[in-house]
């Protein structure tokens, strides 16, 4: 349900915020990745690929994986826009 997930990315973002935590968040959806991650890391068969600023990485990949999986991605994303 689209509700429950934006609720539940809504309240990590709170977390990181109040509470200043860290986790890993593993996504595909790089839209929401983009809204709340600092820092990513591409993984091309099991290997990091790239890594770095979040914005960085998903606005100017540098590797040939992180190129495609940018190339293959939605533009906008409801949780990005949301986020905003």
């Amino acid at each position: 349900d689209v509700s429950v997930r934006a609720q539940i990315l809504r309240l990590l973002l709170d977390l990181q915020r109040e509470e200043r935590i860290a986790y890993l968040f593993i996504s595909h959806d790089l839209g929401v990745v983009r809204a709340i991650a600092h820092r990513v890391a591409i993984l091309d068969a099991g290997r990091i690929a790239e890594s770095g600023d979040a914005r960085t990485v998903i606005d100017a990949p540098q590797s040939a994986i992180g190129k495609a999986l940018v190339a293959a991605a939605p533009k906008v994303s409801r949780i990005e826009q949301d986020a905003s």
